[in-house]
């Protein structure tokens, strides 16, 4: 029987404004966290991008969140990037404002004193990256000394960035005896640490999904030649819904980009060195449809939520078999199918079949030119190879 977003206790406003987003039952993440984050307890929640956590915190804490007497904020969410930022935003706003609430997002790269001014007429909820959010206590325009609930979202990608040191330093200075809700897709190293000192008695809850990001989605590996790499690359662009591009360095992104341009390709490019409007209108004119593709690096994307995309294309073979998860899994969000191809030229073969056995995958690789009518219909493509073989050891060839 399926879980309701009643049972697990959300108030009947809350309902009614996602079933107008046409959200009308929980995904896993947020039918085993809400109950328990409605109940005021701690809770640790461990699960991926794209499985739905947002809304597994948001609902429980905008459902607590009351005004403080002083307009100062009462929930705090922070979280590593700016993007997530914006897309936290999102999903919080449409919810608040049935509340009357006030939410802000706070992040680096944009005008400090206009976040200063809106702080000062008084806000509930401060969705913000650490690195701003401590900028704005030090100013004396925040004060989460009254808050009641926190959110950590995204606490591994914090701990890749270095964020953690200046979480711990927020959550200190928060004198009240808050909640807190703490969701990462590894509870490992240094977020073990943060769980421990900082949450009390928190109820663990998990969502597997590694095994249907790898066994759902299907996987191409071509080997390409360098000349026509990108002639290959805007073949699977014009036959796919939306296609999502990784690149190693942002130099390569750019790059890239031009390239697929002049190839007639709606692009756009998404790196560290671009101004932040500029990456925000890149995200949302793709999520809108407005550009075919998106080319990004493995940090920019970090986080990144964007629905209906067909494609991940691997334009340079990732460094190991974690980024291609991270990676592929922008196509196989809550149980969408998606194709992830892999393109590699002729002296980067050997890191692939590398690559293959870390994933637990035997897929042909397949020599193509930009005319191979196979590019048309990829799906098809990836049936017809056969299913993934997982491992069990690697044949004699295969050591070789």
């Amino acid at each position: 029987m399926t879980t309701t977003f009643a049972q697990l206790g959300v108030p009947k406003d809350l309902i009614f404004a996602l079933a107008e987003q046409g959200i009308e039952s929980p995904f896993a993440i947020q039918s085993l966290a809400i109950g328990d984050a409605m109940d005021g307890r701690d809770v640790c929640g461990k699960a991926k991008t794209g499985s739905g956590k947002t809304l597994a915190f948001s609902l429980p804490a905008i459902a607590h969140t009351e005004r403080h007497e002083e307009g100062k904020p009462t929930t705090l969410v922070l979280t590593p990037t700016r993007e997530l930022a914006n897309q936290i935003a999102g999903v919080v706003k449409p919810l608040a404002t049935v509340r009357q609430l006030r939410p802000i997002a706070v992040y680096g790269g944009t005008n400090i004193d206009k976040q200063m001014e809106t702080i000062a007429k008084g806000i509930d909820i401060i969705i913000a990256t650490p690195g701003r959010l401590i900028d704005l206590i030090d100013r004396g325009a925040v004060d989460v000394a009254f808050v009641q609930r926190v959110v950590v979202d995204e606490a591994d990608r914090m701990a890749d960035m270095g964020f953690l040191p200046q979480v711990e330093w927020i959550l200190r200075h928060i004198r009240t005896d808050h909640q807190t809700m703490l969701f990462s897709a590894t509870l490992d190293g240094a977020v073990d640490t943060v769980v421990k000192r900082h949450l009390r008695d928190p109820v663990f809850h998990e969502v597997f999904e590694a095994e249907v990001t790898v066994s759902e989605m299907g996987h191409l590996f071509v080997a390409v030649h360098k000349m026509n790499r990108v002639q290959v690359a805007a073949r699977i662009i014009n036959q796919s819904t939306k296609t999502l591009l990784f690149t190693r360095t942002k130099r390569g992104a750019d790059q890239l980009e031009r390239e697929l341009r002049s190839e007639g390709v709606q692009v756009a490019a998404i790196h560290g060195d671009l101004r932040q409007t500029q990456r925000e209108k890149a995200l949302s004119d793709f999520s809108k449809g407005k550009l075919k593709a998106l080319v990004a690096t493995d940090v920019a994307a970090r986080g990144l939520h964007v629905d209906d995309v067909g494609v991940v294309i691997h334009y340079n073979p990732p460094e190991d078999h974690k980024t291609y998860l991270h990676r592929s899994g922008r196509t196989a969000r809550a149980g969408a199918a998606g194709t992830a191809v892999t393109m590699f030229l002729w002296d980067e073969e050997l890191q692939v079949r590398q690559l293959q056995r870390r994933l637990g995958l035997k897929l042909p690789l397949h020599e193509i030119f930009s005319n191979d009518a196979r590019l048309d219909d990829l799906p098809t493509w990836v049936r017809q190879q056969g299913c993934c073989l997982l491992y069990t050891s690697p044949s004699p060839r295969d050591r070789g």
